[in-house]
């Protein structure tokens, strides 16, 4: 084994593919437009807790993940840039301490503002971020609490923001997180298609490796029917968003019939999928303004 040590620069490199920039926007987002749309009003903690859902909370999540999964990424094809490091092995302590150290100054400053119903928020979003890929529970290994626990990556943060904010919870307001998290699991569902084999070869469990490939694209198309289903019921114009599901169910429809040995087919969607949520994510956005307005 090579024992050369790492270049600061081939360190920050890593660390950086590690912490998925794609992926960013996917949890700042859900926070600042939570706190925002809360409080009307832009101040540090917008500031401060976007940043942190932006890049270390990524680097923690992703990180802790490239460090466990390791040994299974070796012996998947697709890993490498967006879909997933795969760590020189001198990086894995340095990613670890790297992500906790980038997380501790901006969650002493999240405790200090917040209530303690935002701490335990907190909290809990940071503990499954942790113990996704982490032992001794790897959730990420036990199947539908791998799709659960993903999705808690990327609502948490929506429902952090609305906690800290003072948000006033209704029923409508509920029904938006509820919607969120159907999109999560069907999204973290049919990410894992793809990998089944892999994941077989390497000893590692996932709701699809339980359940076969054709089941969970099919559950996938379930979760995010559900979620525009239950859109309709927030509050207008929020019943529009029911429309954000449709591009994904047009995207994951054609591998509805996919086998467990075509699996890996399901990569050409999942890459059709990171491009939906840019246009899923401009549709949000054109909604809370028009909810904006509204509300003014």
């Amino acid at each position: 084994m090579n024992a050369t040590p790492l270049r600061t620069r081939e360190v920050v490199r890593q660390l950086l593919i590690a912490s998925r920039p794609v992926s960013w926007i996917n949890t700042a987002y859900p926070f600042a437009a939570a706190y925002l749309l809360t409080t009307r009003e832009i101040d540090a903690t917008l500031v401060i807790g976007t940043l942190f859902f932006l890049v270390p909370y990524n680097l923690a999540m992703y990180g802790v993940n490239d460090v466990f999964d390791y040994e299974s990424d070796l012996r998947n094809p697709r890993k490498g840039g967006a879909h997933g490091a795969v760590l020189d092995r001198r990086m894995h302590a340095i990613t670890l301490w790297a992500a906790t150290l980038s997380c501790l100054p901006f969650l002493l400053y999240l405790a200090v503002v917040g209530s303690p119903w935002s701490w335990l928020v907190l909290a809990l979003s940071v503990f499954f971020v942790v113990f996704y890929s982490a032992p001794p529970l790897r959730l990420k290994e036990r199947p539908f609490a791998d799709s659960v626990t993903s999705s808690i990556h990327f609502f948490s943060p929506a429902v952090y923001g609305l906690v800290l904010g003072g948000a006033v919870w209704t029923w409508q307001l509920a029904a938006v997180i509820i919607a969120f998290a159907l999109w999560g699991v069907a999204s973290h569902a049919f990410g894992a298609v793809q990998d089944v084999i892999a994941d077989r070869e390497a000893g590692i469990s996932s709701i699809a490796t339980a359940r076969g490939a054709r089941w969970t694209v099919r559950f996938a198309l379930v979760c995010y029917a559900a979620a525009g289903l239950v859109m309709l019921a927030t509050a207008w114009p929020g019943p529009l968003g029911a429309l954000v599901a449709v591009p994904y169910l047009i995207a994951v429809w054609p591998y509805r019939s996919i086998t467990d040995e075509t699996a890996t087919t399901a990569t050409t969607g999942w890459r059709r999928f990171l491009w939906i949520n840019q246009l899923a994510g401009f549709l949000v956005t054109l909604l809370l303004i028009w909810w904006w307005m509204l509300t003014a």
